[in-house]
């Protein structure tokens, strides 16, 4: 029988206001590989209710577009129930909070182009945390 370990770490950034775009791949990569965990997955969790995760490519213009369907979606200047920063709740809504990926010896395994990205809804530069956990075999 193989041998399973779990591995938790915990990642804090700061993000820039609304519609902020912060690319985690390289601090996944690095707990991965602090784990010793060579094959299993990955669970990255964004403990917030105004921050999502996508995979996606970090380039750019992508990262405008997405910013354009967000705004487009859910517009910042329509009127909502809840005060002050409703639209980017409701945004959050539309994507979420985790991401898991298969762990192949040793490495996380995106696709060719695709990157772990946090994206911040929230209308305020804020100090975010993602857990990640990581469980496998070593």
């Amino acid at each position: 029988m193989a041998d399973f370990k779990m591995f938790n770490k915990s990642f804090s950034f700061s993000t820039k206001g609304e519609i902020d775009f912060i690319d985690l791949t390289d601090n996944v990569q690095e707990a991965v590989a602090q784990s010793g965990i060579r094959n299993g997955l990955v669970h990255v969790f964004a403990p917030h209710a105004t921050g999502i995760l996508i995979l996606t490519e970090s380039e750019h213009s992508l990262l405008s577009d997405i910013k354009a369907l967000l705004e487009k979606m859910v517009p910042k200047d329509r009127a909502y129930n809840h005060p002050s920063n409703a639209h980017s709740h409701l945004r959050s809504v539309l994507m979420p909070p985790d991401k898991t990926i298969p762990v192949i010896d040793g490495h996380v395994e995106f696709g060719t182009w695709q990157s772990l990205v946090f994206v911040e809804t929230d209308v305020h530069p804020r100090r975010r945390t993602v857990i990640i956990q990581v469980i496998g075999e070593q």
